[in-house]
């Protein structure tokens, strides 16, 4: 199910409140590029800012623009086990197709107890899961034992999405766990050497301004043509990079801006982009004809 290109949807803002119209066009211009799925209400969609139910409406708006015609797989983590589970029962009774559910953040728990967060939210739901690892944020991993426990356990628990930032991760992931285990890269610029060393796409940011682009170098990838793969990363890897020089989703909502598909927005404690890296962006956003 998560072989491909998945993009982390962002939450299009206008007057602090969901630009519903704007995440609309988002959503149709990914359909109508072949993406293969996507990503409400995960980091890009600034899930921490979002109450509970405009969380919730993010998620149900997903899925009334997508009309089947692509996977919605709804972020529903939490570091509250309670609250985890609640968002996984709304997002299911919303319709999504699967869940993202990221490691449980800030409390730093223990293997053991990451282990039995995302049991119980398994057994709570039928849908699919994709975990998320993302030690940069969250303060902890999912040490790839615990994947692999979690994949036997719980035949829900069907694939990661691996954000450490370590190539190494795949092959230690792919150790720890079944051949039909699914790894997904988190980040954009290690796509090609993710899929090199075994996973089978991405959750990608870049992918809102360029989904056809970013699942062209997948699907390659995919095809073992790692020379087209190849070609296609270079082209955007300045990029992949520039759309982390301040913090993710500040600077893709600045591109997607420039392109006139949604206001730049952002709730604090994010804030407006920097004039330095602006420029830079914008220079990059230029030099690839990325701006309308």
């Amino acid at each position: 199910m998560f072989a491909g290109t998945f993009t982390a949807l962002v939450t299009p803002f206008q007057d602090d409140r969901i630009d519903e119209a704007a995440f609309e066009r988002l959503i149709e211009s990914q359909i109508e590029a072949g993406i293969t799925g996507i990503v409400p209400v995960g980091t890009t969609g600034e899930s921490p800012t979002l109450d509970h139910d405009e969380h919730a409406r993010v998620i149900e708006l997903a899925v009334k623009f997508a009309r089947k015609r692509c996977p919605v797989i709804a972020g529903a983590g939490s570091n509250s086990t309670a609250e985890a589970l609640s968002m996984t029962q709304k997002a299911e009774a919303l319709g999504a197709d699967a869940l993202l559910l990221v490691a449980p953040y800030y409390n730093k728990p223990s293997q053991e107890g990451v282990f039995q967060h995302f049991r119980r939210i398994a057994q709570s739901t039928k849908l699919p899961i994709l975990l998320y690892s993302i030690p940069g944020r969250c303060g902890i991993e999912i040490a790839a034992e615990t994947v692999g426990r979690l994949a036997q356990e719980c035949p829900n628990i069907v694939a990661i999405k691996e954000a450490g930032g370590a190539v190494e991760r795949v092959s230690q992931l792919r150790c720890a766990t079944s051949a039909k285990f699914q790894i997904l890269s988190g980040d954009d610029s290690l796509t090609l050497p993710f899929m090199a060393s075994g996973a089978v796409g991405v959750v990608s940011v870049a992918s809102n301004l360029i989904p056809r682009q970013v699942g062209e170098m997948v699907n390659a990838a995919l095809a073992n043509d790692f020379d087209r793969a190849r070609k296609l990363h270079f082209q955007y890897y300045s990029l992949f990079k520039d759309l982390f020089i301040e913090p993710n989703p500040v600077p893709i909502k600045v591109a997607l801006a420039l392109n006139g598909l949604m206001r730049p927005d952002v709730r604090l404690p994010l804030c407006p982009m920097a004039e330095a890296p602006r420029r830079k962006l914008e220079a990059t956003l230029h030099s690839l004809n990325l701006v309308k």
